[in-house]
């Protein structure tokens, strides 16, 4: 006899574990991690410790951004088992660069390289290099692609602006190979223009036409000509050149070195024409890089000029008109190092853009903000993806269009030097967190934002108003979780447009569970003639499990009724069964027995409408009376 207590003690407890499982995938993929990690826990405690548990588990804790809990149980599931999926090694590798431990990220990534070949997450990079890991960094919440233009070539290309309709950029593409550069073995630059043509059925859609030089008489020379910058009015244009002579030879300084010069066109005819040189020109340093102020009347530019703090500085000058420039006057230490800042960029609110190899950097050239031009003295990393671990620089942005390019040597592209274009298109998702039953605001709400491969991006906790709001990615799917004690979660999947600046109104209504003297569960449903508690169930059962654990001080009675097809004595015994297996659950789930003051079945004793005996009603109206319910004596 005591043997077979045990059997089924261990039976019961089998189904238990199994049931747990199956409700903490059913919270997994609705993004309940919490909950899931509660239930997943729960199973390990009482002896499965499978793969799926452990990784799982690893899972929870890795999408809500925890790597030292998810490196705990990724830890586990690895070492446990020779077989586990090798995204594991990678997603442990990436909880232990969260933690710093760089060493033993490598272990794992060199794993995950070694049975991955045809994975190219960490293919080509140095992910050996411990000292690189130093300097990475991620930034969350940035939603930009960055897309290789079509025109890149095999050898240098950047500086990419855009003016009108018109894409202007420095280009190798049409040199010969006899004249090459020394620097890099490759030919002189030149400026090319291409016209862009955006699609009609989709405006994310840019097209580039086939890039020819730019329609000029006497700005391509044999030697460099790059970086340019346009007034608005389109009919100035700023541009850089080595230090050529009248007669189009390249001059030297005493120690042999040809400089960079800042020329200015005028569009006559649609032709550039005109080309002069700026008076801020000297043949002993370098001046380049123009770039203009919102306003047209400040010049922009990089120089190793005397009185600068590094290699390269940035500068400015005032535009006086009639080819008159005042006194340069360096951007000071609020900006420059003793390092190179270069490639100068102002956009409409005069924030700075440029590039530079010093402060917080990812390696080589880094892209930089600052309001030093608003009095501020802030410097800020763009970070990724405009940075990598390369050189990144000319960085120029439309706010208008919400496009913008950049440069980079970076892994991945055509060339040496590649043009990228990127789009900065957001929308807000704003909405208030309601009590469904009395529309009132539910303050100290919690809203989460997870995205498409249910990684907690964001959470907020709602204010007395009830009122959140996130800023994300156009043409996105995202999924919004409202959540708050005593109350059903509310779960909204919101696909965003590809209007910039939309707001997309997202109001979220939490099903309280506490009514009167009952908590609300939606149908429990057991199968035909079974009494078992099914995953729908459980999954309905922890929120009893929830607010119980929320009021410790709260008991309940349980109560199961049937409808009154079938003998009634059958259905008074199946639904105290029924009762009684529920009863259980929840005392499987930690809540003390002595809380739950009763668990009966009634049959159908107590219908709540009038589908008794031999009247003909609907299976809506048999199913109402299917029910169970759940008293609670908190005051």
């Amino acid at each position: 006899m005591k043997k077979n207590i045990i059997f089924a003690i261990l039976a019961l407890s089998s189904t238990f574990i199994f049931a747990q499982k199956k409700v903490a995938d059913k919270f997994f993929k609705n993004y309940a991690y919490v909950k899931a990690s509660d239930l997943y826990e729960e199973a390990v405690k009482k002896g499965d410790s499978s793969a799926h548990v452990l990784t799982r588990l690893g899972d929870c804790y890795y999408n809500n951004s925890n790597s030292e809990k998810a490196s705990i149980w990724y830890a586990e599931a690895i070492k446990k088992y020779d077989d586990v999926d090798p995204i594991y090694y990678y997603k442990y590798a990436q909880s232990l660069r969260s933690l710093g431990e760089y060493e033993e990220a490598v272990v794992y990534l060199e794993k995950f390289n070694a049975v991955q070949s045809n994975e190219d997450r960490i293919d080509g990079t140095d992910f050996t290099n411990v000292a690189l890991y130093e300097k990475l960094k991620s930034t969350e919440g940035v939603y930009v692609d960055l897309v290789n233009l079509p025109i890149n070539t095999k050898n240098s290309d950047f500086g990419g602006f855009e003016n009108d309709g018109t894409f202007y950029f420095a280009s190798t593409s049409k040199k010969d190979r006899e004249n090459l550069y020394a620097w890099n073995n490759e030919p002189y630059l030149d400026i090319y223009e291409s016209q862009i043509s955006e699609s009609s059925d989709n405006e994310n859609v840019t097209d580039y036409s086939y890039p020819n030089y730019v329609k000029s008489e006497g700005i391509n020379t044999k030697y460099h000509e790059a970086s340019v910058a346009i007034t608005k009015d389109g009919k100035t244009m700023y541009f850089t050149r080595d230090n050529v002579s009248n007669n189009k030879k390249l001059k030297a300084d005493k120690k042999g070195t040809a400089h960079l010069k800042i020329y200015k066109a005028t569009l006559i005819d649609s032709v550039w024409q005109d080309v002069k040189e700026l008076s801020i020109n000297d043949r002993v340093f370098s001046t380049g890089h123009p770039a203009l102020s919102p306003d047209n009347k400040t010049l922009y530019f990089t120089s190793d000029r005397e009185g600068g703090f590094g290699q390269t500085d940035i500068w400015k000058v005032a535009i006086l008109g009639d080819d008159n420039y005042g006194f340069p006057v360096n951007l000071g230490a609020a900006v420059n190092t003793s390092g190179k800042e270069m490639f100068p960029f102002v956009d409409e609110d005069e924030t700075l853009y440029f590039s530079s190899d010093s402060y917080i950097n990812l390696g080589f050239l880094d892209i930089f903000k600052s309001n030093v031009l608003k009095g501020g003295t802030t410097v800020e990393n763009l970070g990724a993806p405009f940075n990598s671990g390369y050189d990144d620089f000319a960085f120029n942005i439309n706010a208008e269009k919400g496009r913008g390019y950049l440069s980079s040597n970076r892994e991945g592209g055509m060339g040496s030097d590649d043009i990228y274009s990127f789009e900065i298109c957001y929308q807000l998702i704003k909405g208030t967190v309601r009590d469904s039953k009395t529309a009132l605001p539910l303050a100290l709400s919690t809203v989460q934002l997870i995205d498409e491969t249910g990684k907690v991006i964001e959470e907020t906790m709602v204010g007395e108003d009830g009122m959140y709001s996130f800023r994300v990615k156009c043409n996105a799917t995202v999924n919004v979780l409202g959540s708050k004690a005593d109350y059903k979660d509310d779960l909204q999947v919101v696909n965003t447009t590809l209007a910039n600046g939309a707001e997309l109104m997202v109001d979220l209504n939490l099903i309280p569970l506490i009514d009167g003297s009952e908590i609300k569960l939606a149908p429990i449903f057991f199968d035909f003639d079974k009494w078992d508690i099914r995953t729908d169930a459980a999954y309905e059962l922890e929120n009893i499990v929830d607010v119980m654990r929320e009021h410790p001080e709260m008991n309940i009675d349980i109560e199961s009724h049937t409808d009154s097809r079938g003998p009634d004595n059958y259905n008074l015994t199946l639904s105290d069964k029924r009762a009684k297996s529920t009863r259980d659950y929840i005392i499987s789930r930690g809540i003390d027995a002595s809380r739950i003051k009763s668990a009966n079945g009634f049959g159908e004793t107590q219908l709540i409408n009038d589908c008794s005996n031999g009247v003909k009603c609907t299976k809506e109206q048999h199913q109402a009376n299917r029910r169970s319910v759940f008293k609670h004596d908190l005051k």
